[in-house]
């Protein structure tokens, strides 16, 4: 069991989502950065669907009643283990009464914390995402509170001694947000051809920051006003975390996670898939610059995101093998 001692209501239980119900009006939701939350469960060799934590608001404390093993990934910021210091993306032990410490991040915005064997919760239409919209999953819909005690699954987790960590070269090459703008690649949209030549132009020439209105259900930026080129309406329709809709004010809006499932604004663009874990880890007031291209581009972008994990999961697989006696 662990016990949460300093948090904010922002800091959720997450998996990997909720698929297949965008039908009765459900989002997706799970995990901002799905990479990283995958990733830190296959360090301690859970599947990478395993429910862990999501840290949006810091400084964030959690005590051990179990020794256990955990991961940390995600955001680039300071981590102590029991008194330890701990490099980011990285697992190892941590024993019962031992303290779990998460400052405020160097770079990025979202930490992600996943346990040996995950959090023992009790799934919702198939998931223990916190759909804090619809007030289900996770901690019955809601954030994480102080005083809060979740269960673990019991299950043996082989670290080495020290622990164990991985290294992406794109995570360190994506900087903070704030130095320089993050390039998100997109496709264009169903209404692209609605909006003037402008309109196209500033889309990919300018570059557009990211307001105080931004949380898990989307990204409302700042920046030149995309114009139709004639007035239109739309009825409602479907979208997708990563859809990029335009209302009358001109100013982008980027669905994320726990987007509405539908909606009558037009749709300039989409981020690509392989490309969301970048706005989960954009803070507020950084600023974004959009490309496009094609979809052959896309999918390959997200066939390279998923053999990694493959690869991720097989080597692990090999190393916990390695560390079996006999």
């Amino acid at each position: 069991m662990i016990e949460i001692l300093t948090t904010g209501l922002l800091n959720t239980v997450q998996d990997l989502g909720r698929p297949g119900y965008l039908a009765q009006g459900i989002s997706h939701g799970g995990a901002m950065d799905r990479q990283a939350l995958a990733i830190a469960n296959l360090l301690l060799g859970n599947e990478p669907s395993a429910a862990g934590l999501e840290i949006a608001l810091y400084p964030f404390r959690l005590k051990a009643h179990v020794d256990t093993s955990l991961a940390i990934t995600g955001a680039d910021c300071p981590i102590s283990v029991g008194g330890r210091r701990c490099p980011p993306w990285w697992a190892t032990g941590i024993r019962a009464g031992e303290t779990l410490i998460l400052e405020a991040p160097r770079a990025g915005a979202r930490s992600y914390i996943a346990f040996a064997g995950g959090l023992d919760l009790p799934p919702v239409m198939g998931s223990r995402a916190t759909d804090v919209k619809g007030g289900f999953g996770g901690l019955g819909g809601r954030g994480l509170s102080r005083g809060d005690r979740l269960r673990l699954n019991a299950t043996e987790c082989q670290l080495p001694p020290g622990g164990r960590g991985v290294a992406l070269e794109e995570r360190r090459a994506s900087g903070n947000g704030t130095a320089s703008a993050i390039e998100l690649r997109v496709l264009p949209a169903a209404e692209f051809a609605a909006f003037t030549p402008r309109a196209h132009a500033a889309f990919t020439g300018v570059e557009w920051s990211i307001t105080n209105d931004a949380n898990r259900m989307g990204y409302r930026l700042s920046g030149e006003a995309l114009l139709l080129a004639a007035p239109m309406e739309l009825l409602s329709h479907g979208i997708v975390p990563g859809t990029v809709q335009v209302p009358p004010s001109g100013q982008p809006i980027i669905q994320l996670a726990d987007a509405n499932t539908c909606g009558g604004y037009p749709k300039i663009a989409t981020v690509i898939e392989a490309d969301l874990w970048r706005l989960a880890q954009t803070p507020v007031g950084a600023r974004l610059r959009f490309v496009t291209v094609p979809i052959e581009t896309a999918t390959e972008a997200l066939r390279t995101a998923r053999q990694r994990l493959d690869a991720l999961a097989a080597a692990r697989k090999i190393s916990a093998g390695r560390l079996r006696p006999g």
